[in-house]
């Protein structure tokens, strides 16, 4: 839910990946070079390997909590308090993180929490922007179904790479503007739809609000990354713990313009299932599991596990929600991932 990057050991990845190489080339067929490996390489190579099978499961797993948590096609629980409770929990998360960098390197005026209102002044922009793209998609799967929604989802690609031109004066490169043209044919043709009269089996209405949840996510996620560059130094942690906390303040708001009446008389944790925990505490790990993966691992990772939480949502669908998948969206989805690699691609020959 998060763009998050994280400049500090950016590079760890490609050191790894090139090490790895070099001892490959020392042992037998690269089986016996293993234990030769040292044992602070195998502990990073261990943690990429973790985090990239976390941000796997989360991103594959997302959608299809949201789906199922449903009840006769309806939530029966309040999305908003829900959305509020995702937010605590990041919050609780950034505060037991900071608590531990306190414990071993002590407060520092770039750990500390107190802060000025110039710095916080920024964060209720980004935090209003995740609060309507957040809740956005718990109705846009009235007209797409899981598989589909992480398809479409992808779009947001297009937007933060639009906004970052504009708003941060970034150039893109050729690679990039051809991914994303590869990225509009990928999610249409995953879309056909051969056993209607519609041509695509997303109606108008779920196109419109995927493309608003990418405007929104791309929005959002452009101006969060303007914000934490304009002081690199401040741990970022404490700049999660803001954000988190002014989303909390404004899901509130939600809470009482939308659901006051139905939480007063039933209850906030009405309708509440062991489901709708699961899909509350994979909504909070995966802003964290985005933030880890910039830090400990690199780009390569983000693109494998969108690629294949794409094609594991879809087959685990078939199995709980009677998906069927089709020619087109399997084609659909390869195209999805090569656009994604290559806009990663394109970054590092720009």
């Amino acid at each position: 839910m998060e763009y998050r990057k994280i400049k500090d050991e950016d590079n760890d990845g490609g050191t790894i990946s090139d090490d790895i190489e070099n001892l490959r080339g020392k042992g037998l067929l690269g089986v016996a070079s293993v234990s030769n490996v040292p044992a602070t390489e195998q502990a990073k190579w261990k943690r990429k390997t973790v985090v990239t099978l976390a941000l796997t499961f989360l991103t594959s797993s997302q959608a299809i909590l949201i789906v199922w948590s449903k009840r006769a096609g309806k939530y029966e629980y309040s999305v908003t308090t829900a959305n509020f409770l995702v937010e605590t929990l990041k919050c609780a998360l950034s505060l037991a993180a900071l608590a531990r960098i306190w414990k071993t390197e002590g407060v520092t005026e770039d750990n500390r929490l107190s802060t000025t209102l110039d710095e916080v002044i920024v964060y209720p922009i980004p935090a209003v922007l995740y609060l309507v793209k957040n809740l956005l998609q718990y109705y846009i799967f009235a007209y797409v179904d899981a598989p589909g929604y992480q398809i479409l989802k992808n779009l947001n690609i297009i937007s933060t790479g639009v906004l970052y031109r504009i708003i941060l004066k970034k150039k893109l490169s050729e690679i990039q503007w051809a991914a994303f043209i590869l990225l509009c044919a990928g999610c249409t043709t995953a879309q056909l739809n051969s056993r209607s009269d519609r041509v695509l089996q997303t109606p108008l209405q779920g196109w419109i609000m995927a493309i608003v949840m990418a405007l929104l996510s791309g929005f959002a996620g452009v101006y969060t990354e303007a914000i934490i560059k304009k002081r690199p130094s401040r741990n970022i942690n404490v700049q999660n713990f803001w954000l988190y906390i002014f989303g909390m303040a404004f899901n509130a708001v939600a809470i009482l313009i939308q659901d006051f009446d139905a939480v007063m008389n039933k209850g906030f944790f009405h309708g509440y299932s062991i489901i709708t925990t699961l899909m509350i505490l994979n909504h909070a790990l995966s802003g964290i599991a985005v933030s880890m993966v910039m830090k400990y691992a690199d780009n390569i990772v983000k693109v494998y596990s969108t690629s294949v939480a794409m094609l594991l949502t879809a087959v685990v669908s078939v199995f709980l929600f009677g998906f069927h998948l089709t020619l087109a969206f399997f084609l659909g989805a390869i195209v999805v991932s090569v656009s994604v690699y290559l806009h990663s691609a394109g970054k590092l020959q720009r």
